[in-house]
């Protein structure tokens, strides 16, 4: 059995724990935010791609297809609310000159640079460089120029 002397000398200890955990506590607690705050980053790219190939097959040219992909990769940002430093759209719309009647996509592939401090909102250096691409099947009976 113990006696009151002994837990009189362990006064203090918990909150000397406190002190040593807490920030590495919060260290880590930090780290995990920003570790989902880059993999939402990188859905929201997943899903401005789907968006930019998808806008791609319902325009009629080709040059109307660039604009497009451009066009919904933007508005895909913005609704997510990712700020991108820089946004590169590109479409690859090779398969554009099979005749009507065969199988066809429109691939595209959308990169958007990141500040790493717009992630987590405190001031964080350096940037990523998040990239996805998509396709999506052209419509095989409609004529394509």
């Amino acid at each position: 059995m113990r006696s009151w002397r002994h837990l009189a000398d362990e006064r203090g200890s918990a909150s000397l724990e406190l002190v040593i955990w807490g920030p590495v506590l919060l260290l880590l607690l930090g780290v995990v935010i920003f570790a989902g705050r880059v993999a939402q980053a990188g859905l929201t790219v997943d899903a401005a791609a789907g968006e930019a190939a998808r806008a791609a097959t319902a325009a009629d040219t080709r040059a109307q297809a660039i604009s497009r992909a451009r066009d919904a990769a933007h508005t895909s940002f913005e609704s997510a609310g990712l700020k991108c430093s820089t946004v590169d759209v590109s479409l690859d719309t090779s398969q554009w000159a099979r005749p009507s009647g065969q199988a066809a996509i429109a691939s595209a592939t959308v990169s958007c640079q990141i500040e790493l401090g717009d992630l987590v909102g405190v001031s964080v250096p350096g940037t990523k460089t998040v990239s996805s691409t998509a396709t999506s099947a052209l419509d095989t009976y409609r004529q394509r120029r």
